[in-house]
């Protein structure tokens, strides 16, 4: 495929504009690096590559030959629904994701294993209250979604000794989990005594509204992790555990509406962290770098790691 045009947009433009040129990265092809917001029909028109975290608001195929998603995440895309051209490739950005993922989600279980909360509120009162922390051996913990981000994290806390099954849409055996459920086979006694449920899954029409009352009700204190897809959890039902007891809190880092509204409960309870989608961020460099790898094997017909399935929506 040869690409001729390539439109770039979105909250990155400026950095990406700054390391392509300095290197002249993009030699021989037409650029435009349009602020979000910005972006013209006539600008569509004329690209034939896109690239940007979600389409604008205005979003049209036009002459699109191929649309690379700076995020890992295509949900927004794959929202244009029956719209997309099966000639039209859809890539996605594949970096260090897993291991940031690892870090953040190691940081709240440590957090938790070791009190850290308990003993911030014992300080406030000059209490000395020895309470033992939990070894992370003796935790157990169920991932949901083994692609490369639930692999690289069931690695990571398998290096500490920590038990990880696996959730996935077929229940495929991958590497570092103890076993793997599918998503149609759901062992509610593995949930029921997970310490951590941890979610990576992407949003499509399966992973949509997973996390409901029925499935927060096998659990046993247990504290949820969300760095997937706000829409795959129903916050309703989530505070709903957190009441009930079925949670004993919740962390997350992503939300079906974002920023995440003023008004949200999610703000306010007690039992609810919230971190504005920051546990796998995609610097500049990392972005520049998976781009001119995709683009090398779009236009020489190389391997494509990083092509989503628009059936699938992953």
């Amino acid at each position: 495929m040869k690409i001729t045009n390539i439109l770039f947009t979105g909250r990155l433009v400026d950095e990406l504009e700054g390391l392509l040129n300095a290197e002249e990265m993009l030699n021989g092809k037409r650029v435009r690096f349009v602020p979000d917001g910005e972006v013209s029909s006539e600008d569509l028109d004329w690209a034939d590559a896109f690239v940007a975290f979600h389409p604008v608001a205005h979003f049209q195929f036009a002459n699109l030959k191929w649309v690379h998603s700076l995020g890992a995440g295509v949900d927004r895309y794959m929202a244009l629904g029956d719209r997309w051209p099966e000639d039209v490739l859809l890539t996605r950005t594949i970096t260090s994701f897993g291991q940031k993922i690892g870090e953040y989600t190691l940081s709240y279980m440590l957090k938790e294993v070791q009190h850290h909360n308990r003993f911030q509120e014992q300080q406030g009162r000059a209490a000395w209250k020895m309470v033992a922390p939990r070894a992370l051996d003796e935790v157990k913990v169920v991932v949901f979604g083994t692609g490369e981000i639930g692999q690289e994290l069931a690695r990571i806390l398998g290096l500490f000794g920590v038990q990880v099954e696996g959730v996935s849409r077929s229940g495929a055996d991958k590497d570092h989990f103890f076993r793997v459920m599918s998503l149609g086979e759901i062992d509610d006694s593995s949930l029921a005594e997970a310490d951590f449920i941890i979610n990576t899954l992407p949003l499509t029409k399966e992973t949509a509204g997973l996390f409901d009352e029925r499935l927060f009700g096998c659990m046993n204190q247990a504290v949820i992790i969300n760095v997937g897809r706000g829409g795959t959890v129903d916050h309703g039902a989530l505070l709903n555990a957190l009441d009930s007891g079925s949670l004993k809190a919740a962390v997350l880092d992503v939300f079906e509406e974002e920023p995440l509204p003023a008004d949200s409960p999610l703000w306010s309870h007690p039992g609810v962290t919230v971190t504005p989608h920051i546990s796998a961020i995609t610097t500049p460099e990392e972005a520049v770098v998976c781009f001119l790898e995709t683009l090398d094997a779009v236009e020489s017909g190389g391997e494509l790691r990083n092509r989503v399935d628009v059936g699938r929506g992953y």
